[in-house]
């Protein structure tokens, strides 16, 4: 299985993206997807996850912002983002378990110009 992110860009302060990580492979079974996203000299950091039966998360900082939604015949993931604010700017990673290994998307940039 293979994850595919894409999405990202350079979008001013205040407005919005929509990343999207495909999964593709002989045989995908969701169990679940979580975004990640890594800005310069920090730790990556969750930002939201999607479990199987749909419910959601998101970290504190993205509340109200971000919305994660799942398309299950296309099996793609989607990171829905508002009101950007230059704090966003990061390179953002979609992640996956496959017969319990994880699995990461190549990670798709974000920068958010002030």
């Amino acid at each position: 299985v293979q994850l595919q992110a894409s999405g990202g860009g350079l979008v001013q302060a205040g407005g919005s993206l929509r990343l999207s990580c495909a999964a593709s492979g002989s045989i995908f079974s969701f169990n679940g997807m979580g975004w990640y996203r890594q800005a310069p000299g920090k730790q990556r950091e969750l930002v939201a996850s999607i479990s199987i039966d749909s419910s959601t998360n998101y970290a504190d900082s993205v509340k109200g912002r971000f919305t994660i939604s799942r398309d299950k015949g296309k099996n793609v993931v989607y990171l829905q983002m508002y009101s950007l604010k230059p704090e966003d700017t990061a390179v953002y990673y979609c992640q996956t378990y496959v017969s319990g290994s994880s699995v990461w998307g190549q990670g798709t940039l974000v920068t958010v110009s002030s």
